[in-house]
C-alpha cells in the first residue's frame, strides 16, 4: 500500500484534507435551491462509501509496504473493525447536524461554529490518544482557533439582528452540537489502526485503507436511522416523503456523490498522514477546513453581504486568528 515517509509530505496531504474537507460543503449549496438537504445527504453518504472503496482497491493494495486491504479486512480482530464502524456512527450523527446548520445558517457559520469547536475538543482527545509534537505550541493554536470561533458566533449574531434573520440561536445551537461529536469520531477510527507503523501493522490492527472502508460502512448503515428521522421530522419545513428522492435528476444525485468523494479523498489523505504526523495534527490541520469554508461562504455565497463596518471586521479577525492557530498547529509537529 501507498505509505507517507515524510513530515513534510503528511503535512501536504493534511492540506488537500483542509481543502476537501472545507470545499465539500459546495455540492450541497450548489443544489440547495431545489433540493432539500436531507435528499442530498443520501447521495452524500453513498459518494463516501464508494471513494473508500476506490482508495482501498488502489492505494491500499499497491505496493510493497504494509497489508493490501482484503487481507489486511480478514486478519483484523473485531475490536478494531468494530470501532472503526462506531465512529463511522458518530461522525454521520454530527455531520448531518451540520449540513442542517449550513442549509439554515450558511459556510461561513456552521464550519467556523461547528468544525472550529471539533478541532479545539479533538485536537485534545486525539493528543491525549498519541502525544505527538509541541504540547505548548499545539494548544497555543487551539486557543486561537477559540477566539476566532467565538469572534465568528459575534459576528454572525450582529449581522442577524441587522438583517432580521430569525432562528440565529436555533443554527448556531445546532452547529456546537456538531461540534461536539464531531470532535470524537477520530480517536475510534485511530484505535483501529497502528498508527506507530504502517510498514508492518500489528496483527488485528487497520491500515488507513481498511479502516476507512469500515468507517464508511458505519456512516453508510447509520445513514439509514439518521436520514429517515430527519425526513420525518425535519429541523425546518415540512416532512419529505422517501419518493421525493427519486424524482431528482441525474445532475442532482451526481452533485451529491461528487460532494461525498470530496470529503472521502481528503479523509483518506488524513488518514494516510496520521501515522507521520500524529493524529493530533492531522486531524487539527483537517479541521482547519473551516477557514477554507468560511472563505467559501464570504468571498463566494456572499453570506456576509451587506454587513456593518463593525462586523466585517469581526470577520477579518476570525480569518486572521484562525490562520494564525494553524500556523502554530504545523509549528507544533516539527
Amino acid at each position: 500500500m501507498f505509505i507517507v515517509e515524510s513530515y513534510s509530505l503528511a503535512i501536504f496531504f493534511c492540506l488537500i484534507t483542509m481543502l476537501c474537507w472545507g470545499s465539500w460543503a459546495n455540492s450541497q449549496k450548489l443544489v440547495a435551491g431545489n433540493w432539500r438537504f436531507e435528499l442530498f445527504y443520501w447521495d452524500y453518504v453513498l459518494g463516501i462509501l464508494l471513494f473508500s472503496l476506490l482508495g482501498a482497491f488502489t492505494l491500499g493494495s499497491t505496493g510493497a509496504g504494509g497489508r493490501a486491504f482484503l487481507p489486511d479486512l480478514q486478519q483484523a480482530d473485531f475490536a478494531n473493525i468494530r470501532s472503526a464502524f462506531a465512529g463511522g456512527i458518530v461522525f454521520n450523527l454530527a455531520n448531518i447536524l451540520l449540513t442542517a446548520a449550513i442549509a439554515g445558517a450558511g459556510m461561513a457559520v456552521a464550519f467556523p461554529v461547528g468544525i472550529g469547536l471539533a478541532l479545539v475538543i479533538g485536537v485534545i482527545l486525539n493528543f491525549a490518544l498519541a502525544a505527538k509534537g509541541n504540547a505548548t505550541l499545539l494548544f497555543a493554536g487551539v486557543g486561537l482557533v477559540a477566539l476566532a470561533i467565538i469572534i465568528n458566533a459575534v459576528a454572525y449574531g450582529k449581522h442577524s439582528g441587522s438583517t432580521g434573520k430569525k432562528g440565529v440561536g436555533k443554527w448556531i445551537a445546532i452547529a456546537v452540537v456538531a461540534g461536539i461529536l464531531m470532535s470524537t469520531f477520530y480517536p475510534f477510527i485511530a484505535a483501529g489502526m497502528d498508527l506507530a507503523n504502517f510498514q508492518s501493522p500489528a496483527a488485528g490492527k487497520m491500515t488507513p485503507y481498511t479502516a476507512f472502508v469500515v468507517f464508511a460502512a458505519g456512516i453508510f448503515a447509520s445513514n439509514l436511522l439518521f436520514n429517515a428521522i430527519l425526513m420525518r421530522r425535519p429541523l425546518e419545513g415540512a416532512p419529505i416523503p422517501f419518493s421525493a428522492y427519486f424524482r431528482g435528476t441525474p445532475r442532482v444525485h451526481l452533485t451529491g456523490i461528487l460532494g461525498g468523494c470530496i470529503w472521502g479523498l481528503g479523509n483518506l489523505f488524513n488518514l494516510i498522514a496520521s501515522g507521520k504526523a500524529g493524529p493530533a495534527i492531522s486531524y487539527g490541520l483537517g479541521q482547519g477546513a473551516t477557514l477554507v469554508a468560511a472563505l467559501w461562504g464570504v468571498l463566494i455565497w456572499k453570506e456576509f453581504k451587506g454587513a456593518t463596518h463593525g462586523v466585517r471586521k469581526l470577520v477579518t479577525a476570525m480569518f486572521i486568528l484562525f490562520v494564525a492557530g494553524l500556523g502554530l498547529i504545523i509549528a507544533a509537529g516539527r
